[in-house]
């Protein structure tokens, strides 16, 4: 072994992929992790035991130069493009204080490169703790005070996470991909990648998901809130810096589209398809005993719907199926025909722009034993997914709660929580935005001289003449007391101020004694 090591780093043997890190809110790539690839044959052919065996034989320092000055070459001089995203380096804790390493990350030895130290992010892998803490931990405020970035690799792959993470307060944090993989069913990570992305928000540092293999999980990312990701799903790990697919960008913009739109509104304002997902659907000729084999080979699967040429013909649930089957000769006299046969052709149907409150008064109006069936959405009278009785529960109390907790409790307009993820997409986008400020003249005159309750009326007046002239689909929020924001997208809004202004001093007058008028 190590004489395949010694024939890797003395001939160079190494080359450079990337993957993009994207940003779960926009799909826009915010950089790429660049990571080594043995080019030759060799019985090492595993990056990590590649990096093992070079601690083992005290060559460890000779490659990683070689790693960084690869990635650093390929880059920056090899792609063509002038790289203008972050890079994500891999070093060991262990390198980081050598002074041959700080002399290889100075201003002046980036410059070769046209890079700068801004965008250089060193990922620190949580399972090689630095031997020398603190020389390590003087490492890291160097670098830091270079105006460099740290990111923490593989965190909740061991058990110091929590301390490196407090000790020297990253940038970003990079959650293992053991911690990623199946987050949309398993309880206990669905957990702990909630509690870390609350500990984000707290800290200021950001944080990438690693290892994002499905659909599933990448919705369940952006539902907890992550800021980052990567994996298989997103793009493989190629020479060339990709980005994600355009079907990947879509989702991830839809995802979005969905949440802002929940976040902040009435259940009543907000229709069944933002939450319906598409579930595995069969044909009426289907054999009842291929349907509850599919049905056991899936445990968290609730049932399927029965489809022909997109029309819904029955569902068949789970429980009701076992049902049918069981006994002496149930499974004996189904098993060989049609799940037509068998489906449930009196199952509740809903269309895609019914709001959810309906969805959920109707729901819960079935008889007891149909009462936690699944409920099939239509578009048009074709189908479009199902909802389960449970999402339908959780989003409503989602809603009802983030109702309570970010909106003004006198107008019903988003709050300051909101106004501030609001601004801040707009700022992190590069299409154009206006911010809109409101306020009201002599409003604590006002307040003296006729009293706080009147004062709330003049605040819902303006909150009421504000939501009647912003357009659909664009923002208006309430900071507190007489102060509201909009947020409209482009710079045409000079008109629209005018109308609200005009309105308002129309509207303000029923508010007035005639004296005072």
């Amino acid at each position: 072994m190590k004489s395949e090591l010694d024939k890797i780093i003395d001939g160079k043997y190494i080359k450079t992929v990337f993957q993009p890190i994207v940003s779960l809110r926009d799909g826009s790539v915010i950089g790429y992790e660049a990571l080594s690839r043995v080019t030759c044959e060799s019985a090492i052919a595993n990056p990590e035991e590649l990096f093992r065996i070079a601690g083992e034989s005290s060559r460890l320092w000779d490659l990683e130069l070689l790693c960084r000055s690869t990635a650093l070459q390929t880059a920056y001089l090899k792609t063509g493009i002038t790289l203008k995203k972050k890079l994500f380096l891999n070093v060991n804790p262990d390198v980081m204080h050598d002074a041959k390493f700080r002399q290889g990350f100075t201003k002046e030895y980036l410059k070769n490169y046209g890079a700068v130290p801004e965008d250089i992010i060193f990922e620190i892998t949580e399972r090689n703790a630095a031997s020398d803490m603190d020389a390590f931990h003087g490492a890291v405020s160097h670098y830091k005070d270079q105006n460099y970035k740290i990111a923490i690799d593989d965190a909740g792959a061991g058990y110091s996470g929590l301390n490196l993470i407090s000790d020297i307060n990253p940038h970003y944090i990079k959650l293992d991909m053991n911690l990623i993989r199946n987050i949309d069913k398993d309880s206990i990570k669905f957990a702990l990648v909630k509690s870390m992305t609350e500990l984000s928000h707290v800290a200021n540092i950001s944080l990438v998901a690693e290892g994002v293999e499905t659909q599933e999980e990448l919705a369940t990312l952006i539902d907890l809130g992550v800021q980052y990701a990567q994996g298989y799903y997103l793009q493989r790990p190629d020479e060339q810096m990709k980005e994600p697919a355009p079907d990947v960008l879509g989702f991830i913009i839809e995802a979005n589209r969905r949440k802002n739109h929940v976040l902040g509104s009435q259940a009543s304002n907000i229709y069944i398809q933002n939450i319906c997902t598409q579930t595995k659907t069969i044909s009426p000729e289907a054999k009842v005993e291929d349907v509850f084999e599919e049905l056991k080979k899936d445990p968290s699967s609730f049932g399927m719907c029965v489809v022909e040429d997109g029309t819904v013909l029955g569902v068949v649930t789970k429980a009701n199926l076992v049902l049918k089957l069981s006994g002496r000769y149930g499974f004996s006299l189904n098993q060989k025909r049609p799940v037509s046969c068998l489906m449930d052709r009196q199952f509740l149907a809903v269309a895609h722009d019914t709001p959810i409150s309906d969805v959920s008064h109707i729901a819960m109006s079935r008889p007891p034993e149909k009462l936690y069936d699944f409920i099939v959405v239509t578009m048009d009278e074709k189908y479009l997914g199902t909802v389960t009785i449970k999402d339908l529960l959780e989003k409503t109390t989602e809603i009802e709660v983030a109702n309570a907790k970010y909106q003004n409790p006198l107008t019903g307009l988003p709050g300051n929580l909101v106004i501030e993820q609001k601004i801040r997409a707009c700022v992190e986008r590069d299409t154009p935005y206006s911010v809109i400020y409101f306020d009201i003249d002599n409003f604590k005159a006002y307040n003296d001289v006729y009293g706080f309750e009147n004062g709330d009326r003049i605040i819902k007046l303006l909150a009421k003449t504000i939501v009647s002239h912003v357009p659909e689909k664009q923002f208006a929020g309430h900071v507190g007391g007489d102060d509201f924001v909009a947020v409209l997208s482009g710079f045409s809004c000079g008109g629209l101020c005018a109308k609200i202004i005009k309105d308002f001093d129309k509207n303000v007058l029923q508010y007035y004694n005639p004296r005072d008028i």
